[in-house]
């Protein structure tokens, strides 16, 4: 086991599109674990666009990360120490904090994972806070029913690819909406959805009105900005908006204009947003459903691994930028169960 801890703070926060001059690389000492702690080491750190918010400083529903603190992440590893009698050195669990390669956390805050029910990566991703999000959305708000049109923005991405699963499970009709052929081909050919627009090849509304000629019933919404903008006025009467997350839209220093929501009445639409924290208590619920799903090939997945902490930043800053395909994860250690 390594002697020093590696961490990524927060040195200042951005104006715009973050650099990694706002990040400092450091070594620190080990923490130690407390009673009732484990320590953790790090194999894969999750990297997900909410972060952009907890650096800004602005008031949101979290507190946001202080300058010259650990990076909020979160982490799957396997425990090196343990003070919590219910987890013993070598147990593998979701849960570990921050980006940096150890962390001592609470055991009553950790979830025990076995990597031969599902990869352990996937806790990250497919079968974590991502899928959850989706699977949130679509039954708290979204509802797809048989014979509606469902378009779910950023389509091959880790909460996206899980939604427009699901709603096909629905029985729905579900066009995504990616950026590059590749993401689209992707989406088709693997995911399963019955169409995927390219929102960079050209006119996305022109596009909208060809393969959605009945208009839009269900809009799962992670992107914001000019896909919104072409997404809005093609809702249905009764149609439903998924507000998750607005990511063409994290680094803008203004606000940008809105919709006009006159439609909102006219069409009595529902346009909801959601904290998926708010949520937690249906994570044995979702991964209940979702993990025979997973190991059966049902659902399908894509992760996008970088190696070592010390890239976190530019991968982050990447994710921002739409550079990633698939759950953005960092790869901190071994994984001694890849392969199984």
């Amino acid at each position: 086991m390594a002697n020093q801890n590696r961490q990524v703070l927060l040195k200042r926060r951005p104006a715009g599109m973050p650099t990694t001059a706002d990040f400092e690389i450091v070594d620190a000492p080990l923490p130690e674990a407390g009673e009732g702690e484990v320590l953790v080491r790090g194999i894969y750190l999750s990297l997900d666009p909410y972060m952009r918010g907890r650096i800004s400083g602005a008031r949101s529903y979290a507190k946001p990360v202080a300058i010259g603190a650990v990076m909020e992440g979160r982490v799957v590893g396997e425990v090196v120490k343990s003070r919590d009698p219910a987890f013993g050195e070598g147990d593998y669990v979701f849960g570990g904090y921050g980006w940096q390669l150890f962390s001592a956390i609470p055991g009553k805050g950790l979830l025990k994972l076995d990597p031969e029910d599902a990869p352990l990566s996937t806790a990250l991703g497919v079968l974590g806070m991502p899928g959850l999000t989706a699977y949130v959305g679509l039954s708290n708000i979204g509802q797809p029913q048989s014979g509606e049109t469902v378009v779910v923005s950023a389509a091959s991405g880790a909460v996206g690819a899980v939604a427009g699963q699901l709603a096909k499970r629905s029985g729905a009709r579900v066009v995504g909406i990616a950026g590059g052929a590749d993401k689209c081909r992707y989406v088709e050919a693997e995911l399963g959805l019955d169409a995927c627009i390219d929102h960079r090849a050209g006119d996305l509304g022109a596009a909208l009105d060809r393969i959605c000629p009945n208009g839009v019933d269900v809009y799962f919404e992670n992107v914001g900005g000019a896909v919104q903008q072409a997404v809005f006025p093609r809702l249905n009467d009764f149609g439903r908006m998924i507000m998750c997350g607005m990511v063409a839209e994290y680094n803008d220093v203004e606000p940008r204009p809105g919709p006009n929501l006159m439609a909102a009445v006219r069409k009595r639409l529902k346009i909801h947003g959601f904290i998926v924290g708010d949520q937690w208590h249906r994570w044995d619920e979702y991964r209940t459903m979702a993990a025979p799903l997973v190991r059966g090939g049902a659902l399908k997945y894509r992760e996008d691994i970088v190696e070592g902490l010390d890239v976190a930043p530019a991968a982050f800053i990447g994710l921002l930028q739409g550079r990633n395909f698939g759950k953005l994860l960092v790869r901190l250690d071994d994984d001694p169960t890849r392969g199984r």
